[in-house]
């Protein structure tokens, strides 16, 4: 696992009950790290790559399969979750929380739990 994910997610402080969104899945890694978290809470996964969400879904099968996780192609701008509302909601990397974080935290606040937290990490890509 990364160990930058694992640091991450440790910033969550997740709460075994946690509705969790995550923007920007990509292959699932930090997916499987809050899904180990959750004990009656459920991770949704959003990513806008079809290819990644297949990968996402396959590494986490288990927690699909169980009712602990899904994972949705979608592009932020589209979603909608009509009432549903997510204690933590968090993306890695996504580049419209760089590039415009005050349009994308306005897209997903509106499904935010009352004393919800909406977090965003970007950090450049190590270099190899």
């Amino acid at each position: 696992m990364s160990e930058r994910l694992e640091a991450v997610v440790d910033q969550l402080a997740l709460r075994p009950s946690d509705r969790v969104l995550e923007i920007g899945c990509g292959h699932g890694v930090a997916a499987t790290l809050v899904c180990e978290r959750l004990e009656g809470g459920r991770l949704t996964a959003v990513d806008r790559s079809t290819k990644m969400i297949q990968a996402a879904a396959r590494r986490n099968a288990a927690y699909v399969d169980a009712g602990k996780a899904e994972f949705l192609v979608a592009r932020l701008e589209d979603l909608d979750f009509g009432d549903r509302r997510f204690d933590v909601i968090f993306a890695v990397r996504v580049g419209l929380f760089h590039r415009e974080p005050v349009r994308a935290r306005s897209l997903v606040e509106p499904w935010l739990a009352q004393g919800g937290q909406v977090r965003t990490f970007f950090d450049p890509p190590a270099r190899r």
